[in-house]
C-alpha cells in the first residue's frame, strides 16, 4: 500500500507540473489538470502492475536486457493510453499526431529518471545488504568462540573429577556444535530453545542442585516456535552470562527464569537470574560480570538485533532487588530476505 500511494503521489506531482507548464499558474484548468492526471495515473499504475510479476524474470537477466524491456515496457503502456485517449475524446486514434509525439517524448523522459533512480536505488540496497551480511557474519563469528571456550573449560574441570560425566559432555557438545554449525544467520525459534536446553543440561552435570532452571514458554509459542526465526545464538549466550555470573558465584546457587512471548507482531523474550551484590557502583549492563565477557555478549546481541530489525530490535537490562534481568524485543517475522537466510 505505500508501494501504490507513494506512485500515485509522485504521478499526481507529475500531473500538477506538466499542467502548470501547459497553462501557467494564471491559466490553471482543473479540466486539463484532471484529464493530464488521468492519463499520468494510468500509465503509472498500469506499468507498475505490470512490471510487478516481471520482476523474477527481469531478476535473472543483465542490467541492459532488464532495464530495456522495462523502459519499453512503460513506453509500450505511455502509447496505448495515449491512442485510447485520442479514441475516447476524439474519436481517432490518430487525430492529434503531435499529441502523440509530445506525450512519448515525456513519457521517454520521466521513464528513463524514473527508471534509473530506481536502478541506483536497487544498487545502493544491494550494498547495504552485504555490507549488513558481513557485519552480521563478524558479530556471529565472535560468539561461537565464546561458547566453545567456556564449554571447553566446563569440559576441563571434570576429566579428572569425574571422566564419564565429562566424556558425556563432549558428546554433547559434537551434538551442540553439529546444531549451530548446520545453520547460520537465522534458525526457527524451537531450535534456539533446544540448543539452550541441551546447554543448561552440559551445565546441570557441573552445577548440580545449584541450577535450577523454569522454561515459561505457553502453548502458543510451541504453535508457532516452528516458522518464527531468532538469529542463531542469540538467546544461548544470554543464559550462559546467567549461570556464569549468576548462578556461579553464589553458594547456594538460584534460579533462572527464561519466558518466550510471541505476540502478533512482536517476539518477547526475557532472561533473569539472581546477582551477588555489587562491590561498587556499576551501571546495569555490567553488574555481575566477573570479566567482559558479560558486556561483549550483550553488546554483541544488541548490535546483532539493530543489523537485523533496526530500532526495532531491542535489548533492554535491569536490575532490581539483586535480580538481573535481560528483555529481547524484536518484530514477528518467517519470511526473511533470500540474502539472510543461510544457503
Amino acid at each position: 500500500m505505500q508501494a501504490v500511494l507513494a506512485l500515485v503521489l509522485v504521478g499526481e506531482l507529475l500531473a500538477l507540473a506538466l499542467t502548470l507548464s501547459d497553462t501557467g499558474l494564471r491559466g490553471f484548468s482543473w479540466f486539463v489538470f484532471g484529464k493530464v492526471s488521468f492519463l499520468v495515473l494510468w500509465v503509472v499504475l498500469v506499468s507498475a502492475a505490470l512490471l510487478c510479476p516481471l520482476r523474477p524474470w527481469l531478476a535473472k537477466q543483465n542490467s541492459l536486457v532488464a532495464g530495456s524491456v522495462s523502459y519499453g515496457l512503460v513506453l509500450g503502456v505511455t502509447l496505448f493510453f495515449v491512442l485510447l485517449g485520442q479514441f475516447v475524446m476524439l474519436g481517432s486514434v490518430l487525430a492529434d499526431m503531435e499529441g502523440i509525439v509530445t506525450s512519448m517524448i515525456i513519457s521517454a523522459v520521466f521513464a528513463g529518471v524514473a527508471l534509473r533512480y530506481f536502478y541506483l536505488q536497487q544498487q545502493l540496497r544491494n550494498q547495504q545488504q552485504a555490507e549488513l551480511l558481513a557485519r552480521f557474519d563478524a558479530l556471529q563469528s565472535r560468539i561461537r568462540p565464546h561458547f566453545l571456550f567456556n564449554s571447553m573449560n566446563t569440559i576441563a574441570s571434570l576429566i579428572a573429577v569425574d571422566p564419564e560425566t565429562a566424556e558425556r559432555m563432549v558428546v554433547n557438545l559434537s551434538h551442540l556444535f553439529r546444531a549451530t554449525l548446520s545453520e547460520s544467520r537465522l534458525v526457527p525459534l524451537k531450535n534456539e530453545l533446544q540448543l539452550c536446553k541441551d546447554y543448561v543440561a552440559m551445565e546441570q552435570l557441573r552445577l548440580g542442585n545449584r541450577l535450577r532452571m523454569e522454561w515459561r514458554c505457553g502453548a502458543e509459542v510451541n504453535d508457532v516456535s516452528a516458522s518464527q526465526t531468532i538469529p542463531s545464538l542469540l538467546l544461548q549466550p544470554l543464559i550462559e552470562n546467567a549461570i556464569y555470573h549468576g548462578i556461579q558465584p553464589l553458594p547456594e546457587g538460584g534460579d533462572i527464569v527464561v519466558s518466550v512471548d510471541v505476540s502478533d507482531k512482536t517476539v518477547t523474550i526475557v532472561v533473569t537470574n539472581p546477582v551477588s551484590s555489587p562491590k561498587t557502583n556499576q551501571p546495569a549492563s555490567e553488574i555481575g560480570a566477573a570479566s567482559s565477557g558479560n558486556g561483549l555478549a550483550l553488546a554483541n546481541i544488541r548490535h546483532r538485533l539493530n543489523a537485523l530489525y533496526g530500532s526495532e530490535g531491542v535489548v533492554q537490562v535491569d536490575k532490581e532487588d539483586a535480580v538481573f534481568t535481560v528483555t529481547l524485543r524484536y518484530p514477528v517475522q518467517t519470511n526473511l530476505p533470500a540474502k539472510i537466510k543461510d544457503n
